[in-house]
């Protein structure tokens, strides 16, 4: 169903990878196997299994069915670990106001819930060494793609596919820069063996996946002949956007200008809203191209995975809750892993909640508490419907218990990059309501104010434009701010945004904003703000002498 083109091809020829990896201070270390890296690297078929590979490590945790032969050491699953993007997912969710999770023990989500991790944490220590044992297959990758000869059609492929690595590596790092800030920095330059990495500043780490975009996405191909799957002009664009608008957090120094520009590129590029919100999120949604910009395919035939969309998919659906259909989401069987917390569900209106409004508010409440009186009581909060195993006809896609969900998961769209346009507008000062509506809508001076972008993305999701807002609906620059902010929740929940988002806006670990059970209490409270941050894994400390961890 997926990944047309050469990407089954590449994932099923990454057996040649087989092998696990320790926590150890060489992060650069590739995958002990038994097939080295002077015999994979002998053609433009191996490189491209080698290029799949670093795909499919973002949705399984193995090579084998569902993460089966596992790629590396890890502390949670029972020593099995998790898939990437579950990792990510959790990371970015579970201590915010749109995730309550259910199996605080049995899956070790206490500490991200209550937002009182140490350097000890299951999560952050499995994530840190997920991310760096995907830089590893890059650098592996880049450091034999450097030195290869290849000549005509073959070495215009290559070019392509050195440049997705780089992107991906710079994915990567931006992934590690959010959640651990000071962290060692690793490419195909560096020696393999005993080399310890350096610390890198989040100033150094920044620069240099700045570096990295620009410098690769001349040669990666144009989001109008990328085949679906593989990273395009348009994915490099939105991770730098995403890159600016973080920077102010990152180092300092305000890049909305710069991030403002990067939408706008993006947006020049022929992508459209779908017109259907929850297209995006079933298992046709590889048919979505015109405002999915990078997609992580998953497949019951292929690439099966027990995190990634499966996780969404199957963890938002009740195990007991009599009321709700299973079959409903395409599914075998509910998870409970997660539900919603009040204060994001407040973010709707009773009219939403009943169906009557914004399409994107899909919540189940047949049976279940808007309150979460108890974390681990699965019928207190709200049950998310977003995500779904179901095809566009209403058939469901895939036998979930055996082999997870068809649904692909959209890393990056277009909504999102039209709402950091908006937030890029609001944040420069300038004039982010320059019409006061009119038939004229397309004009291109319109186009240029917040106000027009942010209304395309609502009006999806009411099907009309009786809900678009004007400036006179905002007495101030902070609360049009806020409302973006607001909106970001309603379009983006449950899609790995929430914490960078409140960290961004000062609400994450502050009392300007508490939500139930944040800090641990029901009612919610502050937190230290070191929790901003990820510490870097106890393990890692040991192992390399040049780490260390601010506050913790």
């Amino acid at each position: 169903m997926k990944l047309k083109n050469i990407l089954y091809s590449m994932m099923m020829g990454t057996a040649v990878l087989t092998g696990t990896t320790s926590c150890v201070s060489d992060l650069d270390q590739y995958p002990h196997t038994e097939t080295t890296s002077k015999d994979v690297y002998t053609s433009l078929a191996n490189y491209e299994a080698v290029l799949g590979k670093i795909y499919a490590a973002m949705v399984t945790s193995g090579q084998g069915k569902g993460g089966d032969n596992k790629d590396m050491e890890s502390v949670l699953n029972n020593g099995s670990g998790f898939d990437y993007m579950r990792m990510f997912i959790n990371m970015q969710e579970c201590g915010t106001d749109e995730f309550a999770s259910t199996w605080l023990t049995g899956e070790q989500t206490t500490g991200l819930t209550y937002l009182s991790w140490d350097a000890n944490d299951a999560w952050v220590s499995d994530m840190y060494y997920r991310i760096y044992y995907n830089i590893a297959l890059c650098n592996e990758f880049l450091r034999n793609a450097n030195s290869a000869s290849f000549s005509g059609a073959d070495a215009e492929k290559m070019k392509e596919y050195k440049a997705e690595v780089r992107f991906m590596r710079a994915l990567f790092y931006y992934h590690a820069l959010d959640f651990y800030r000071n962290i060692p920095m690793v490419t195909e330059n560096d020696p393999v063996g005993s080399y310890i990495p350096p610390r890198y500043t989040p100033q150094q780490t920044f620069d240099y996946i700045e570096s990295e975009l620009k410098d690769c996405v001349g040669d990666m191909l144009p989001a109008s002949t990328c085949p679906y799957g593989q990273a395009s002009q348009g994915a490099a664009y939105t991770l730098l956007a995403k890159l600016y608008l973080n920077s102010e957090v990152y180092t300092g120094v305000a890049k909305y200008a710069e991030c403002k520009e990067a939408c706008k590129k993006v947006m020049d590029m022929g992508y459209s809203l779908e017109s259907d919100y929850s297209k995006l999120f079933n298992a046709d949604n590889d048919k979505r191209t015109n405002e999915i910009i990078f997609a992580l395919p998953v497949s019951a035939e292929h690439t099966v995975s027990w995190g990634s969309s499966t996780y969404l998919v199957c963890g938002q659906v009740s195990m007991s809750n009599a009321n709700q259909n299973v079959a409903d989401y395409g599914v075998t069987a509910g998870w409970s892993e997660f539900r919603l917390r009040p204060e994001f569900v407040d973010k709707f209106t009773q009219t939403d909640i009943d169906g009557g409004g914004d399409k994107r508010c899909k919540f189940f409440t047949n049976g279940q508490s808007k309150d979460v009186t108890s974390m681990t009581d699965e019928t207190t909060g709200y049950l998310s419907e977003k995500w779904s195993n179901l095809k566009d006809d209403g058939t469901t896609a895939s036998n979930t218990a055996d082999a997870g969900v068809e649904t692909d998961y959209p890393l990056f769209r277009l909504a999102d990059v039209y709402l950091m346009y908006v937030e890029c507008v609001a944040r420069l000062g300038e004039d982010w309501d320059n019409w006061d509506g009119g038939s004229d809508a397309e004009a291109a001076t319109r186009k240029e104010g917040a106000i027009y972008y942010i209304n395309k993305v609502r009006e999806r999701a009411y099907g009309d434009a009786e809900h678009n807002v004007w400036k006179d609906n905002f007495a101030s620059d902070a609360d049009f701010l806020q409302f973006i902010l607001d909106e970001r929740a309603r379009e983006l929940y449950h899609e790995g945004y929430r914490r960078t988002d409140l960290i961004r806006f000062g609400e994450f670990t502050t009392n300007k904003y508490i939500w139930q059970w944040k800090g641990g209490t029901h009612d919610g409270q502050a937190v230290d703000s070191k929790y901003n941050i990820y510490p870097i894994p106890n393990t890692e400390l040991t192992a390399n002498p040049n780490l260390h961890n601010d506050n913790y």
